[in-house]
Order: structure tokens, then C-alpha cells, then sequence
């Protein structure tokens, strides 16, 4: 038995834990000698007095490394038996296989001083409590760490000179491809070729990544993902993540690039952070190493637009793409007095949508108590920036022409070629599985039935893709038909109508207005002052009236008043509406009359009311003609409704005033009652 004074009793009491670790997968499978090594220390515990049943061994950390605790379970194991009094000693081969992080291993050391427990390596016993075997063990766990950080910057280093010079091979994205030389070129699938190409044709056209996916759902189109496990490659729809990714990526431009990311640790140990660093901070960017779809400066402008579409940045930055309101300048409007943007918010005047320019940006302490920098109506403006659009178009509008008829026979017969390659792809399937059926035994059933439903599923799904091409095709048109031809043509003549044509989408107009100005300036004074800026240099400025406010929009016209206020001495207000409809007058908002709306006008304008003429006049209550011919009020009514008495209607609710009739009253007659003094009797209700 081995013996030493460090070993007492009360160690002898409590159990003895081995821990045996190996870093990597390959180093459990290939240093066989290791592993035996640290299972060989149950030795040298039964040699110091501990019995085979004390003896715990915790290998359950295999294959993980030493670099933290957080998923090492038996390691975490082996700390809460030790800091419950439960270990007597502690074995492992060497420090750097119970940790290669010094918390950790300064935490152990710290839980076995507390509680007595030795410390057994391949060197001898250590008492932690003890000065000079701590400050021993501390030594051996600061050169475990170190030696892990010597390897690890020795095979980085290497790793990094390598991709300086462009060499270290990294995993391609879907669309590259390494050729048997080792060299970065397109994917050798024309299929995939034409997909990519049409995404970054699409996103140069449309401008956003929301529009490239909606076009591939509406031609039909599949894109390339990730190779399946049986090396085919999956077709599938479009997502918008997929493009935001394809256009984000450097090696579609044609770049070498390597530490675009930071992985650091997260605070509780498991897993790590990733952080993209800005380009200046890349370690490796090499331009023009291997073919790309597109070049450097395209795919710099897909970034710059891609962080003008961004909602992130706050709508005081960002010149987000063409939208489908009515705001000509979406997006274009900067504010003259704070040189900010301006934003758009839409409200409804007379059941029809309308823009206001709202400035965002900066705003001193007056603005910020009193309301936005500026608030401008926007519809003059529009108008006015799309009349100078006409004339500046004008002249160059042939060649406008000519661009746009190019652009849409490429745009159809790239659609075009993608399709067909879809066809002839599932073609190819179904020949495949055609040769597969064929090369079968017909006796081995099972495998034949197989292979023969998948022939009829490539049969079908050919069937398919060729009716999918034929009816696009019928529907697009090889060529652009004369109908087409002459819309296209009259741009040059007629742009003007086409501009104003209502059925021109907002969306269209917005994009053929980017072509040409680069921002527009506002500035509210006495006048709306308006500085364009155009693509190129030219700036043309121009001042138009204020706009006129919402109540000032719904202000009746002065006739319309005075018409008002001559008939209400003898109409109410139904037939006061009925009048002015006659005669073709209208609302503020433009629309008919009613009795409603007459109120409205009588009140808004402090015009008397027809109750009020009538008093004025000296006609009386029902009340007040019964007091004055001493009459019930009953009898004043039936006069009325047999015409023996004037009266005068003042509403629309059968309201009424009498004239005075002095203090003669209706006579009486046995046969014919009651009937009037006068004879000229007339009713107005």
C-alpha cells in the first residue's frame, strides 16, 4: 500500500472520484493510450487505501473539451459531490483534463480547500489547503490554459495566413461551385445560372427584396436551395430571406473575403455571440479572385438600397422604395429649413386620398413644444413636379422608348429561358428514371413496382412543366404584339396622356420619376417654395401658392350664401334644397343639397333662421292667435285644417306661424260650421 501523511482517515472515509476526459471525438477513437492511462489512477486510489465500491469514475465528458464547464455535465458532476463533502480526493492524469479555463480550475481549487479533499495527478498528492501545494497547482492550471492558447494560435495562424493569400477552401453558397482544379466558377447547371441571374436582374429592376420574391411567384419560377443528402439539388419557391442573403454576399460579386463575423462566449458559457463587423475590419477582401454574377460596384448598390429600404434606420434616413399611395415624391422630399426628410401621411379630403409632407428631421426646443418642423399639403406639389417631369421628358423620350421596348423583350425572353430549362430538367428526371426502370430484373417485383411509380411520377410532373411553359408562353407572347408595339410608341408622342392616364399604377410613376430627379426641397413661407433636383445637376426652382386649409377647401361659394338668405324668407329647408339643386348649385364637399346641409349653412354663416323672419314679420303662436280671439287652442287647430285661417310653415316637422287676423272671428253657420270672415284664405303648410 502507498502510503503518505497528506492521506488521513477522514479522507479514507469519503469516496474517491476519477475523472477521465478526452477532447475531440478523434481523440476517444485514436489515443487509446491516454484513455487507458487515466483509467489505470483507479490504481493508485486502492493502493492509497480507498476500496473498490468508494471508487466513482466520471467519464461521461468524453469527446467535449476542457475550454469551460458549461457542457461538461460530469465535470459539474464531479464539483457539487466535492463541495457536498463527499470526495475524499480528487484524480486525474494531469490538470489540463479537469479544466483548461482558470475560473474553473481556481473554483475547484477553492471548493477542495473548503472541504479537505486532496488533489491526485500523474506528479503526486496536492493538499489545497496547503500554501505551497496551491500556489503549485495554480502554476500547473495558468500553463494548462496557456498551452491550450499556444495551440490554438499555432493552428490559427496557419488557418489565417492561408486565406490572406486567398487559398483556404471555405463552403460556397448555393450558385458556386469548385471546379476539379480546386477553382471557384459559376455552377455548372445552366438552370442555376439563369435563376441567380434573373434574382439580381429582378432586384436591379424592382428595388426591393419583397419584389424579387413576388415576381418569382407570379412567373411560377423555382429557385435553388441546398443539396439534398442524395446530391440532387431542391427546387423550391423563392424566400425573402434567401434574397436578402444572395444579395449580402460578396462571393456572388466575384470577392475572397474571410472574418466578416466575431464569435465571442455568452456570458453564462453556453454558446457563443455572433457580431458582423463593419468591412474595414474583414481580415481578408480580395476582389476579382473567381467569376461572380454580378461586379463590385453592383453589388455595392444593392447594399446602398437594400439600407435605404431599411425600417431600422427611422424614416428621417432612409429612401425607402416605391410605394402604392399617391405620394409622388415618397421618399424624395427634403425639408428647407432643417434639412431633414420628410415623411408621408395620407388623409382623406372629399372621399379621395391626399399626401402630406411631414419633416422628421432634427428639431429644436420651439418645434418640439410646438408641434413638427414643417407640414406641407402635398397634392399641388405633385402636380406641379409631374407637369415639370413632362416637359423635361419631351425631348428625350424616343430614346426612352427604344429602352423601355428593349427592356421588356429581355425581361421576357430571360423569364422565358428559365422556364424552358425548368422543362427540359424534368426531362431529364423522367429519361432517368425511364433507364432505371429498364435496367431492373422484371422479376424482382418490388424493386420494379418502385422504380416504375417514380417513372410515372417524373412522367407527370414533366407533363406538367411542359403546360405550365405552354400556357405562360401563350400568355406573354413571344413578341410584342402591334397593340403593344403602338403603347409603347406613343410615349414618344403622347406622354402626357400616358403620364396622367389614372390607370397608370402610383408605383410606376414613382419609379420613372427616380429616374430622373434626385430630391426635392420644400420650404413653407408665404409661398411653398420648391427646388428639384435632377439626376445630373440641373436644379430647377419654382414657387406655388400656400395650399388652402381643410375648412377653407369646404368654404360655400358667396352666391350660394346669398341665394341661401333670400329664400329662407319664404321656403324651409327641404324646399330651399330642392331649389338649389335646380339651379345646379353644390356643397363645399361636392355634392347635392339637403335640408341638413341648409342647416349647416344657416348656422356657419349666422343667418336667421325662418322662425325668426317670420316673429319679425308679426305672425303669431297657435297660443297666441287663440288668446287674441279668445278661442281654445283646439279651435285655432281645426280652423287650420279646414283653410278658415293663414298660416306660414317655418321647418320640416309641420311648424308653423299665423297671421294676425285681428279680433273679428270665423262666423258660424249650422250647415256649413265653421268658415272664414275672409276670403282670401291661403296655406302654406
Amino acid at each position: 500500500m502507498e502510503t503518505t501523511k497528506k492521506v488521513t482517515a477522514s479522507h479514507l472515509q469519503r469516496g474517491a472520484f476519477l475523472y477521465v476526459r478526452q477532447s475531440s471525438p478523434r481523440q476517444v477513437l485514436e489515443n487509446i493510450e491516454s484513455t487507458e492511462r487515466q483509467y489505470a489512477l483507479q490504481q493508485r486510489a486502492l493502493a492509497l487505501g480507498w476500496i473498490t465500491n468508494q471508487i466513482t469514475i466520471i467519464d461521461n465528458d468524453q469527446g467535449l473539451s476542457g475550454e469551460s464547464a458549461a457542457d461538461r455535465e460530469g465535470f459539474q458532476k464531479l464539483v457539487t459531490e466535492v463541495s457536498l463533502g463527499r470526495a475524499g480526493i480528487v484524480l486525474g492524469l494531469e490538470v489540463s483534463r479537469l479544466a483548461r479555463n482558470c475560473a474553473d480550475w481556481h473554483r475547484l481549487l477553492e471548493i477542495c480547500g473548503l472541504t479537505d479533499t486532496l488533489i491526485l495527478d500523474e506528479d503526486g498528492i496536492y493538499d489545497p489547503a496547503d500554501f505551497n501545494d496551491r500556489l503549485l497547482l495554480g502554476l500547473k492550471g495558468e500553463m494548462s490554459a496557456a498551452e491550450l492558447h499556444v495551440i490554438r494560435a499555432r493552428l490559427r495562424g496557419g488557418l489565417l495566413n492561408k486565406a490572406k493569400r486567398g487559398e483556404l477552401t471555405l463552403r460556397l453558397p448555393v450558385g458556386l461551385a469548385y471546379d476539379d482544379a480546386g477553382r471557384v466558377v459559376l455552377d455548372p447547371d445552366q438552370q442555376v445560372q439563369q435563376a441567380f441571374r434573373m434574382l439580381f436582374e429582378t432586384f436591379r429592376r424592382v428595388g426591393t427584396a419583397f419584389g424579387v420574391v413576388r415576381v418569382f411567384c407570379q412567373q411560377g419560377l423555382r429557385f435553388p436551395g441546398g443539396g439534398a443528402a442524395s446530391g440532387e439539388r431542391k427546387w423550391g419557391e423563392l424566400e425573402h430571406y434567401q434574397v436578402i442573403r444572395i444579395l449580402r454576399n460578396p462571393r456572388y460579386a466575384g470577392a475572397y473575403f474571410y472574418g466578416r463575423t466575431k464569435h465571442r462566449k455568452r456570458v453564462a458559457g453556453r454558446g457563443t455571440v455572433c457580431s458582423r463587423l463593419p468591412r474595414e475590419q474583414w481580415h481578408t477582401l480580395i476582389l476579382d479572385a473567381h467569376p461572380g454574377y454580378i461586379s463590385w460596384q453592383g453589388y455595392e448598390e444593392n447594399l446602398r438600397r437594400l439600407s435605404e429600404n431599411a425600417q431600422i434606420r427611422g424614416v428621417a434616413h432612409r429612401r425607402c422604395p416605391p410605394r402604392e399611395g399617391p405620394a409622388l415624391l415618397q421618399g424624395l422630399v427634403l425639408c428647407g429649413r432643417c434639412g431633414g426628410g420628410m415623411t408621408v401621411s395620407y388623409r382623406y379630403r372629399k372621399d379621395r386620398l391626399v399626401p402630406n409632407y411631414c419633416c422628421t428631421g432634427r428639431k429644436t426646443a420651439d418645434q418640439i413644444l410646438h408641434g413638427s418642423c414643417q407640414r406641407i399639403l402635398g397634392t399641388n406639389i405633385d402636380q406641379a413636379v409631374g407637369d415639370l417631369l413632362v416637359e423635361v421628358v419631351n425631348p428625350v423620350a424616343l430614346d426612352v422608348t427604344l429602352a423601355v421596348q428593349c427592356e421588356l423583350q429581355a425581361r421576357w425572353e430571360e423569364t422565358d429561358r428559365l422556364r424552358r430549362t425548368q422543362v427540359e430538367r424534368a426531362r431529364y428526371e423522367a429519361e432517368l428514371a425511364r433507364r432505371r426502370f429498364l435496367r431492373v430484373d422484371p422479376d424482382n417485383r418490388l424493386v420494379a413496382a418502385s422504380l416504375e411509380s417514380d417513372w410515372n411520377e417524373k412522367l407527370r410532373a414533366l407533363a406538367e412543366a411542359e403546360q405550365h411553359y405552354e400556357r405562360q408562353r401563350q400568355h406573354d407572347g413571344r413578341n410584342l404584339d402591334s397593340s403593344q408595339r403602338q403603347q409603347i410608341l406613343s410615349i414618344a408622342t403622347d406622354f402626357p396622356r400616358l403620364w396622367r392616364d389614372p390607370n397608370t399604377p402610383h408605383r410606376e410613376r414613382k419609379r420613372m420619376i427616380r429616374l430622373l430627379i434626385e430630391d426635392v426641397t420644400l420650404r413653407k413661407a408665404d409661398q411653398i417654395e420648391v427646388s428639384v433636383r435632377f439626376r445630373g445637376g440641373i436644379n430647377k426652382t419654382f414657387s406655388l401658392p400656400r395650399p388652402l386649409s381643410y375648412c377653407q377647401t369646404r368654404k360655400h361659394r358667396p352666391e350660394v350664401i346669398a341665394e341661401t338668405d333670400r329664400l329662407l324668407d319664404d321656403h324651409n329647408y327641404r324646399q330651399i334644397a330642392t331649389i338649389l339643386n335646380k339651379k345646379g348649385y353644390k356643397t363645399g364637399d361636392g355634392i347635392d343639397f339637403d335640408a341638413a346641409s341648409v342647416g349647416r349653412i344657416r348656422i356657419a354663416y349666422g343667418l336667421k333662421d325662418r322662425h325668426q323672419r317670420l316673429r319679425d314679420r308679426g305672425l303669431l303662436t297657435r297660443k297666441e292667435i287663440a288668446a287674441r280671439l279668445k278661442v281654445s287652442v283646439g279651435t285655432v287647430r281645426r280652423w287650420q285644417h279646414r283653410g278658415l285661417i293663414r298660416v306660414h310653415a317655418f321647418g320640416d316637422h309641420n311648424c308653423c306661424l299665423y297671421d294676425d287676423p285681428g279680433l273679428a272671428s270665423p262666423k258660424k253657420d249650422k250647415h256649413l260650421g265653421e268658415h272664414s270672415i275672409y276670403r282670401e284664405v291661403q296655406c302654406e303648410a
